[in-house]
């Protein structure tokens, strides 16, 4: 795990870095600061921040990170989700991972009811890619207006460059603020003018914050520097009258676990073949480690129950065996009709490798109750958070609530994959087709070409299926210290609960 948490460490500090010490250097040359920079004073002072999809672009041709920062930060009180450019990286340029991440990011303060403040300063389109771009791109301006109808308040900063279609984050926020003698807010600036029209004129006259402020009204307030603006923000989120929708946590000051999170670093095996008692993890993140197990005997594969953590009432449904039998489908159903019924959210811990297949299981209806399953997490309207703590294989990743479900916040442990079936399976599935091909032809079978192939998919599946390559594709949250776990599901159970929690009516039709 250690080796691991240094790999994920490399590739935190590739993001932090942002454009590199030339570009970073040149950017404070002009009195400006960098996103984080940003982020660390608009926030409340000692008050958590938790960065979203950090890794975002990692082993892809884009830059760790994508040159945006994302994530959940608290303001005057207030949960927020931030949006920050980084203008080190290409002029803040949006590309195809930073354009999923800041989607993502819209998504989440839609969900969970909390107010958007994007802190802008980008050159528009990454030009080398404007195909996977222009097209999907639009959503994020539809997305804060339907925040805004929504009562969900959006809020911009502008302080640097935000042109082209940029220019209508600003102008579809309900609150903006620009910079002066930094903001420059325009469709198409002085030389695109020139030749569109022969006009010929200035980035202020056509843009400045100044006139924004003073002639166009696009500018509600206009700041003296950036930490002005910053304070500016600050003063419109006091002013939100913001409330909570969901119940609040318990009122007394909830109690920590009594067993060492140093030790969730031991708890996961090494070998993913190799399960582990996911109640070991339950014991260092509840609170007080008080966990009451519902159905022990029944589906032991599935550990499911009540808890609490940081005040917040949880229902749990982790894998303690990997393998997900008849048994363990049905009590899960049972269960997350339950927390429906108690308005109450769910965590699920991942590490499974699927549901059981041969003809015994088939035939004892495996598919019809994995449906149901299915069925049930499909419906539930309650907040859902999931942790992959090891495998998260097939249509395990289904029924244990994956990404194509839809929870509120998925993270990964640094030792984690996930893909449709482990390296060995899929590459021998693979040769096996091919050998019974090969004798449907009357051909003789290559064994060398046939271990040379499997050799290669088992290494590509291994790569793809690893919890960094998987986090590089926005395909979770972001990848987590375990000994944060506590941490990092505390502040996602806060945030949910800015929004109502209110389980489902009702559900599809359950194939008894």
């Amino acid at each position: 795990m250690l080796a691991r948490l240094a790999e994920l460490d490399a590739a935190l500090r590739g993001a932090r870095e942002g454009g590199g010490e030339k570009h970073v250097t040149r950017h404070h040359a002009r009195g400006k600061l960098l996103p984080r920079e940003r982020i660390d004073l608009l926030v409340d002072r000692d008050s958590p921040f938790l960065e979203l999809s950090p890794v975002a672009g990692w082993s892809t041709e884009f830059p760790v990170g994508a040159g945006v920062v994302t994530g959940i930060g608290v303001i005057e009180g207030v949960e927020c989700v931030i949006i920050a450019n980084d203008p080190t990286v290409r002029g803040g340029a949006v590309n195809p991972y930073s354009l999923k991440k800041t989607r993502r990011a819209g998504e989440i303060a839609l969900a969970n009811r909390l107010p958007l403040v994007n802190l802008v300063e980008s050159g528009g389109a990454d030009l080398p890619s404007p195909a996977e771009i222009f097209i999907p791109g639009g959503a994020v301006f539809r997305d804060l207006t339907r925040l805004s109808a929504a009562r969900i308040p959006t809020i911009s900063v502008v302080f640097g460059n935000a042109t082209a279609a940029g220019a209508y984050v600003p102008g579809m926020s309900d609150y903006t603020i620009m910079v002066r003698n930094q903001a420059k807010v325009f469709l198409a600036g002085p030389p695109l003018v020139r030749m569109a029209t022969g006009e010929i004129t200035d980035d202020e006259s056509l843009g400045g914050a100044a006139m924004h402020a003073a002639t166009s009204g696009l500018a509600d307030f206009l700041a003296e520097d950036e930490r002005d603006g910053l304070r500016l923000a600050r003063r419109c989120v006091r002013r939100l009258n913001w409330r909570k929708q969901g119940p609040p946590p318990r009122t007394t000051l909830p109690a920590p676990p009594k067993y060492d999170p140093e030790e969730l670093l031991a708890v996961a095996s090494a070998d993913l073949r190799v399960p582990f008692d996911p109640r070991e993890v339950l014991a260092r993140i509840l609170d007080g480690s008080e966990f009451d197990e519902f159905k022990p005997a029944y589906g032991p594969a599935l550990v499911t129950g009540w808890g609490e953590l940081h005040g917040y009432p949880v229902g749990v449904l982790a894998n303690a065996r990997g393998v997900l039998f008849s048994e363990e489908a049905q009590k899960a159903a049972q269960f997350i009709q339950l927390a429906n019924t108690a308005d109450t959210p769910l965590l699920f811990l991942q590490n499974t490798t699927g549901y059981m297949v041969g003809a015994e299981y088939e035939q004892r209806g495996i598919i019809k109750h994995g449906a149901l399953m299915i069925n049930a997490v499909s419906n539930s309207t309650v907040p859902h958070l999931t942790v992959n703590l090891g495998a998260s294989y097939g249509a395990g990743n289904y029924g244990m609530c994956g990404r194509a479900y839809g929870p509120r916040f998925l993270f990964t442990w640094p030792n984690a994959k996930s893909a449709v079936m482990g390296p060995a399976q899929l590459a021998g599935v693979l040769s096996l087709v091919a050998r019974q091909a090969a004798e449907a032809k009357g051909q003789p079978y290559d064994a060398d070409a046939d271990r040379a192939m499997r050799q290669t998919v088992e290494q590509q599946i291994e790569s793809e299926s690893a919890a960094l390559f998987l986090s590089g594709r926005l395909y979770d949250d972001g990848v987590i210290d375990p000994r944060d776990t506590r941490t990092v599901l505390g502040i996602g159970l806060s945030a949910v609960h800015s929004g109502p929690v209110r389980g489902a009516d009702g559900f599809g039709v359950f194939r008894m």
